[in-house]
């Protein structure tokens, strides 16, 4: 259970713990459904069925935070946006800022490896209609706020991917860093940027998800704009 989250000494001790979290039934129930009967495309394979931990590396200077695992991409492959359309289009650009070793993302032994970059979800399991319920952000919360924690020292910028990202980090900031966030709370958009004095700068990024890539709401070149500025504000550029 997420009570746990405080007790991890390292990330390696709390992804160990994340995976076997079963606090929220209606979630439970769901990914280890997925898991059972699986898409056609994919009933040869052994579904992770689990919460999926972040990924990256433990001196990340640049955190990108997401919603929650897909159904049949993290939940399936054990990674988070690891063999899903959305994880294509993260990793690609991810490559091309210089912050990935590849371009793809297909298993979570596939070789690919993060620089400067830890990646993690607000929700760490995949929930029905990739909406999580108030309740489930809430009991998750623990696991987002012991790995901010966790890469405090060296962290400075954080990507929100979505609205549901953004609005997850003010209560991580406030846990973390003993920041109120700002009254009121600056409105999620597309290359918004937030800074506060002693916490990390945060940018909004359109969600990579297929609904934004394949409508043109969201292009390459806007995802590469957001990676340059990302990098600039974290000193990597």
């Amino acid at each position: 259970m997420a009570d746990r989250a405080p007790r991890a000494a390292t990330l390696a001790d709390l992804d160990a713990a994340v995976s076997s979290c079963f606090a929220c039934p209606r979630l439970v129930a769901w990914r280890e459904e997925v898991a059972r009967t699986r898409r056609a495309a994919f009933r040869d394979q052994e579904y992770w069925g689990r919460p999926v931990p972040g990924f990256g590396v433990a001196d990340a200077r640049l955190a990108i935070l997401g919603l929650a695992p897909a159904a049949h991409g993290g939940n399936r492959t054990g990674r988070i946006f690891t063999g899903d359309r959305s994880g294509d289009v993260l990793f690609a650009a991810l490559h091309r800022a210089g912050l990935a070793n590849q371009p793809t993302s297909v298993w979570r032994d596939d070789g690919l490896a993060l620089r400067d970059t830890r990646i993690f979800a607000a929700v760490r399991c995949a929930p029905p209609d990739n909406k999580p319920t108030p309740g489930e952000r809430d009991a998750c919360a623990p696991w987002l706020h012991r790995e901010v924690a966790l890469i405090k020292p060296t962290l400075r910028v954080v990507v929100a991917l979505g609205a549901f990202a953004w609005a997850a980090w003010w209560p991580a900031m406030s846990a973390v860093y003993g920041r109120r966030p700002p009254v009121p709370r600056p409105a999620f958009g597309h290359a918004a940027r937030w800074s506060g004095e002693g916490v990390p700068t945060l940018l909004g990024c359109y969600h990579v998800s297929q609904q934004n890539t394949f409508t043109g709401r969201l292009t390459p070149a806007m995802l590469d704009d957001v990676f340059a500025t990302a990098k600039h504000l974290a000193g990597l550029a």
